[in-house]
């Protein structure tokens, strides 16, 4: 073992590539992290929504607008707040459709997958804030794969560190052309250029916490209305404030501090008002409210919404045979003849059975 490894021994290293090639086909690390984190937001939101009381594949068909939504805004962002690395001389412009190389800002991804989800809850006819609560903490869950991402990358590391987890940066290049290529390439040893903080790692562990403090904030206080989303960006934007000050990277500022310091500390504060303000609205959602709209579900041919008008038919007849007894009582004025007790049992007796599928369907 040489000298240099020796030293280095303590250190984190990074992958020697962010990308294989299946043939014509590459296979890149950090598309694979975004999916993986979109699966896991999607799978645990799924399960939060129907635990509060709403329908099942309710927040699946919301991702079928938000996802997109949440791309394409959190690339606007990245481009936007980024422009320098796409636009001027020298540059190439047609490089910003290139998402699959890095960069998605999450404040854009959060701001534009939520006009998504609003078109999708207003189709429905569901509140968005419930829908926010439910998926809050697998989207910071996937926030820290997609962190993952940027590891396999080489980027948004920190200053240099003598720390034992600092990360070793290896010279990459491109194996065909032998020139420079951090991204796309491999490296060429396996001695580090430089050992810095490892600032994805940071938030990955940070954006971890959160998860677990809305997890725990929900089940202790029953937040409702949006205040565990709000709880969560509160959270992230915290940790984001001190972990951006300690990155590297080019970035652009805004006297003299990067701008997505500036962006933590604004929606910090929003979600901090939010989340005080919110509590005015009372109690978390009641279940019913959060069930599909059952005329929205009948017109779809959705199995739900035909449960749901079984349902109503059944209360329907139940009310029908309440009032069919409750008239005859009446119009005998008595019920001293057997035939009269024997037709009230028999009312009851149905009332009683056709109210069963509604409490189960209730349930």
């Amino acid at each position: 073992m040489n000298t240099a490894s020796t030293y280095f021994l303590a250190n984190i290293p990074s992958p020697d590539r962010g990308v294989w090639q299946l043939g014509p086909l590459s296979l890149r690390a950090y598309a694979l992290c975004i999916i993986a984190g979109i699966i896991l937001a999607i799978w645990w939101g799924e399960r939060r929504w129907v635990h509060r009381g709403g329908t099942k594949g309710t927040i699946v068909d919301i991702a079928v607008f938000a996802v997109p939504f949440g791309l394409v805004g959190g690339r606007l962002y990245h481009v936007i707040t980024d422009n320098q690395l796409y636009f001027g001389e020298g540059k190439d412009p047609i490089r910003a459709l290139y998402i699959w190389e890095g960069g998605l800002g999450i404040w854009g991804a959060i701001a534009l997958g939520a006009v998504g989800a609003w078109i999708a809850c207003r189709r429905k006819g569901i509140p968005l804030p419930a829908v926010a609560d439910a998926i809050a903490p697998g989207i910071v869950v996937a926030q820290a794969i997609g962190r993952l991402g940027n590891y396999f990358n080489q980027e948004l590391y920190g200053g240099p560190t003598d720390l034992p987890w600092g990360l070793e940066i290896y010279e990459r290049v491109d194996p065909g052309t032998g020139l420079p290529d951090a991204l796309n390439g491999v490296a060429v040893s396996d001695v580090p250029l430089a050992v810095v903080h490892p600032t994805f790692l940071y938030e990955l562990l940070w954006n971890l916490g959160v998860a677990l403090l809305v997890v725990w904030a929900d089940r202790r206080f029953r937040l409702g209305h949006g205040r565990a989303f709000a709880l969560y960006v509160a959270g992230y934007t915290a940790g984001r404030f001190w972990i951006e000050l300690m990155r590297t990277d080019q970035a652009n500022h805004i006297l003299g501090l990067r701008v997505n310091v500036w962006t933590s500390l604004v929606v910090f504060a929003g979600a901090v008002a939010y989340l005080v303000l919110a509590k005015r609205r009372g109690p978390r959602e009641r279940p019913e409210t959060l069930a599909t709209d059952p005329e929205g579900s009948a017109a779809s041919g959705s199995p739900d919404g035909d449960a749901n008008e079984r349902t109503a038919d059944s209360a329907d007849a139940a009310d029908t045979t309440d009032r069919i007894d409750g008239d005859g009582a009446d119009g005998t004025g008595n019920d001293t003849d057997n035939d009269g007790d024997n037709r009230e049992r028999s009312g009851g007796d149905t009332s009683a059975d056709l109210g069963d599928p509604s409490s189960s369907s209730s349930r």
